[in-house]
């Protein structure tokens, strides 16, 4: 039976993480299309997704542009990490602080997945445009790599790489991605780092 366990902080900033986020049906749902964009071509550079240069050689893939409309059903990524904007999980992070209070409001959101390997990392920005922010982490295990955390330089603070994990946080707070450190494996055996991202919104549709 599956044990999921949240976690809600006010400082340094608000935020909420949830462990063992992801049933092992889900997990193995989510692997197979991970496993599936793991292979030469699937995903993009920075400029091949038009992203902002100079911040990661990371390459990714925004799952909304590949999957439109009726298609999404497709991808099992979309699919289940719906879980991520339920009612009840948008609703303990909203009643964090009253900057999260929209959240539970969500009715826009783009998904993107990104594969960390080899010296790959993310400098610190800031996702201005949107409501929150929703990280999970996804790796094989045993772990082969180091590093891969998520560093918030501003507040001193920094979240481990924590395997099946999510942490949703509001948009305007400075974040990045410590480097991945992994020896004696390919770019496409899939032993790095994989994060799915969700920004969240509410616009006028």
């Amino acid at each position: 039976m599956q044990n999921i366990r949240a976690d809600a902080y006010t400082k340094p900033f608000p935020h909420i993480i949830f462990h063992n986020f992801y049933t092992d049906e889900e997990l193995k749902l989510i692997w197979e299309e991970l496993d599936f964009l793991t292979k030469p071509d699937k995903l993009f550079n920075v400029k091949e997704y038009k992203g902002v240069e100079g911040y990661t050689e990371a390459k990714a893939i925004q799952l909304d542009t590949v999957y439109e409309g009726k298609n999404r059903k497709l991808s099992n990524i979309l699919n289940v990490t719906r879980k991520v904007f339920d009612k009840e999980v948008l609703k303990a992070f909203s009643s964090i602080s009253d900057c999260c209070s929209l959240a539970k409001h969500c009715n826009y959101d783009v998904t993107k997945v990104r594969y960390y390997h080899n010296n790959d990392q993310y400098k610190p920005h800031i996702d201005m445009l949107w409501n929150f922010l929703a990280f999970s982490y996804f790796y094989r295990e045993p772990k082969k790599f180091s590093g891969g955390n998520l560093l918030f330089p501003k507040y001193d603070y920094e979240y481990p790489c924590d395997n099946n994990s999510l942490i949703i946080l509001p948009s305007y707070v400075e974040h990045g991605v410590q480097e991945v450190k992994i020896d004696n494996s390919d770019y496409f055996d899939g032993m790095g780092r994989y994060a799915i991202t969700h920004f969240g919104d509410i616009r006028e549709l």
